[in-house]
């Protein structure tokens, strides 16, 4: 989700991201890379019991990744660290998937949807990784039927949702709570459903991928600021189209 946030400024939206650091070297790091791009990161750093979170990602030279991943104290993310007034403040929350692998994710998610709820601000949700999903598929079925206004996944990660064979299926029968569906699909492009109506796009060509870390992220980026500026849904997926393909061609996952 900083990964996305920073898309959003990027593309001179603004953003403001709800995560926990530790009082370390790697916290000062993580909240400085944020507010110098304009990022709003409104947590107040105090000693915790864990160090701040980190992952080492190895890409191979298919430019595929594996995320060697330390949750550290981002995993205690608790109600206590969100202030109701930073949810109030924005149109759209985006909540991410992984927060549901540790901690008071289910207390801390519930909390922030009822704030959102409430005062009529949109709710959207990432996927994040078909093992994510695997682990919590009942939980994320749930949250889309009764909270969610969004649901942004890729291909194989929205099929184990289904539990279908296929992308078709698996919308057909995921577009029954009538929300709004994005799949994206690597070099076959990106989908949504909205009002039981398929709107797909291409995906931008480009000459030479050099890391895949961060295309998600940022394609949620581009589709989220569409979406909050009221374009329409074709809008909003060539937007996540063209700004993931630019993160793509340089290493890491942020365009800042």
């Amino acid at each position: 989700v900083a990964n996305s946030m920073a898309g959003v400024v990027n593309l001179k939206g603004n953003a403001s991201f709800i995560g926990k650091v530790n009082l370390d070297k790697f916290g000062d790091l993580y909240k400085k890379s944020l507010e110098d791009i304009n990022v709003k990161f409104p947590y107040i750093k105090k000693k915790e019991t864990l160090p701040t979170g980190a992952s080492i990602i190895l890409i191979t030279p298919d430019s595929e990744r594996t995320m060697c991943t330390y949750l550290g104290i981002s995993s205690h993310l608790s109600i206590n660290d969100i202030s109701k007034n930073t949810i109030l403040d924005h149109e759209l929350i985006f909540l991410e998937g992984y927060l549901w692998d540790k901690g008071n994710s289910e207390e801390m998610f519930k909390y922030t949807i009822n704030v959102a709820k409430k005062n009529r601000i949109k709710i959207a949700m990432s996927l994040s990784d078909i093992f994510c999903v695997s682990r919590h598929k009942q939980d994320f079925y749930n949250l889309l039927k009764n909270d969610l206004d969004i649901l942004i996944g890729n291909e194989n990660e929205i099929i184990e949702l289904a539990s279908k064979k296929n992308i078709i299926d698996s919308i057909n029968q995921l577009s029954k709570f009538n929300k709004l569906l994005v799949v994206t699909m690597s070099a076959k492009g990106s989908l949504a459903m909205v009002n039981n109506e398929i709107i797909n796009c291409e995906a931008h060509k480009v000459p030479n991928i050099l890391d895949l870390t961060g295309a998600g992220d940022l394609f949620a980026a581009g589709f989220l600021k569409e979406y909050v500026d009221q374009s329409e849904i074709k809008k909003c997926l060539y937007s996540g189209s063209l700004i993931a393909s630019k993160v793509i061609q340089k290493i890491g996952a942020r365009l800042n």
